[in-house]
């Protein structure tokens, strides 16, 4: 895998009660076991907590009743080139999380240094900085950090990171290149 690579709204509540049956639906078959169990309790208690813990601009639940796969969402914070915008992100947990990162992608086209064309993000907490500390909260929150503040260090998309300079410049091209999903 290259360096830099890796690869909505509010339910009605019923999340939780259809967590259960991925293990036996779409679990990958590594997660079936006892310690399979205690990825899925920890997804389950990461999905609770998103729910009860009422962050402004975002949010993440599963994508139907596969508890690995999950689809988040994050708004543009206020006063950055982003304000108004709201992404969709892919999330792929692996049977060996919290470990290993999850797997982040914007599924929303995103102009920004840090992310390239094909919605791989360079965050270093979801490469060489994981700690099994982080939990899907962390990853949405410094991803919506990121986008006010990236490391044009470690640019994916030379283009944006050189314009980056120029605020106005910048914002059009945001909004140019941005299609809600």
């Amino acid at each position: 895998m290259a360096r830099g690579e890796n690869s909505e709204s509010h339910g009605s509540g019923n999340v939780p009660a259809a967590a259960p049956a991925a293990v036996g639906k779409q679990a990958p078959a590594a997660a079936r076991g006892a310690d399979g169990q205690s990825v899925v309790r920890r997804l389950q208690s990461e999905l609770m907590a998103l729910m009860m813990g009422g962050d402004p601009g975002v949010s993440a639940f599963p994508e139907g009743d596969n508890i690995f796969q999950w689809v988040g969402t994050i708004d543009g914070s206020a006063a950055t080139a982003y304000e108004g915008t709201s992404y969709r992100l892919a999330l792929s947990f692996p049977s060996d999380y919290p470990y290993k990162p999850p797997k982040v992608k914007f599924e929303t086209p995103c102009f920004h240094p840090n992310v390239d064309t094909h919605g791989n993000i360079c965050l270093d907490i979801l490469q060489d900085k994981w700690s099994s500390a982080y939990d899907v909260r962390t990853i949405l929150l410094s991803i919506q950090s990121l986008l006010g503040e990236p490391n044009n260090d470690s640019p994916l998309n030379t283009q944006a990171a050189a314009l980056w300079a120029n605020q106005e410049e910048f914002r059009k091209m945001v909004e140019k290149l941005y299609k809600p999903a």
